[in-house]
């Protein structure tokens, strides 16, 4: 039986389908448009699809196998980042560090300086002896809490090496330890003498460790702020001119 003949068919037998043909084909760019989006979203959700499917495999993990990949990349990207941070610093930039108030470096010794041997007395052996008996010698001035042990065993070493006498002296508050620091640190060869009236302290200027190098002729030569571990120095170890012996 035949529907051709029937309304809304046509010998084909195929069923009605309403088509409108624009008197324009320019109207028709808007759905040309549209398709090729869709089939450019459709492109790219194919290439996705592809790049995760091996993930997507019951033996790479399934799906959680992507998580350790995005870890992994954000790892690298902030490893980058830092690097890269440190690369570009400046020098003018960088952080300093201040010094800190106790970090200051101790006076540097002085050169020595020559003096007269000023008139006075000092308290030696539970005596009064002038100063000028001290000459052909080192005198030690030991400034008060002084922590110069170090500093006293090396200058009596030298002082005992160069065949002179070697005087400790103290004055103010650095007389009650003079006595000590002299048995311990004097190797024997020290002698503690007591400057009551710090007449060789104001004579010499002293600054903290101070030596007197004594000459014989009633000079000496002074140096000021030596270092008070063991690398403390008399310096030249002419001290009494030619023809004078140190005293006995």
């Amino acid at each position: 039986m035949s529907f051709a003949g029937e309304p809304g068919r046509d010998d084909g037998n195929l069923p009605p389908v309403n088509i409108e043909v624009p008197d324009d084909a320019r109207e028709l760019d808007r759905d040309v448009l549209a398709y090729h989006r869709e089939m450019r979203a459709r492109r790219r959700r194919q290439r996705l699809t592809r790049l995760s499917s091996p993930f997507s495999r019951r033996e790479f993990g399934g799906h959680t196998a992507i998580l350790p990949l995005i870890a992994t990349i954000v790892a690298l990207s902030m490893l980058a980042g830092a690097m890269l941070s440190v690369i570009t610093i400046s020098p003018a930039s960088a952080p300093t560090v201040p010094a800190s108030p106790g970090a200051s470096a101790a006076p540097a010794a002085q050169p020595a300086v020559p003096i007269s041997l000023p008139a006075g007395t000092v308290r030696l052996d539970g005596k009064t002896v002038p100063l000028r008996n001290l000459a052909n010698s080192v005198v030690v001035l030991v400034p008060a809490n002084c922590r110069c042990g170090p500093a006293l065993r090396s200058l009596a070493a030298q002082s005992i090496a160069a065949n002179l006498g070697l005087y400790f002296v103290a004055s103010g508050a650095a007389m009650p330890q003079l006595a000590n620091l002299t048995t311990r640190y004097g190797e024997g060869a020290a002698k503690a003498a007591y400057d009551t009236a710090d007449v060789l302290g104001a004579a010499s200027h002293a600054a903290g460790l101070t030596v007197l190098l004594v000459h014989g002729d009633d000079t000496a030569s002074v140096r000021r702020n030596l270092p008070l571990n063991s690398q403390a120095s008399l310096g030249p170890r002419t001290i009494a001119p030619a023809g004078s012996a140190p005293p006995g």
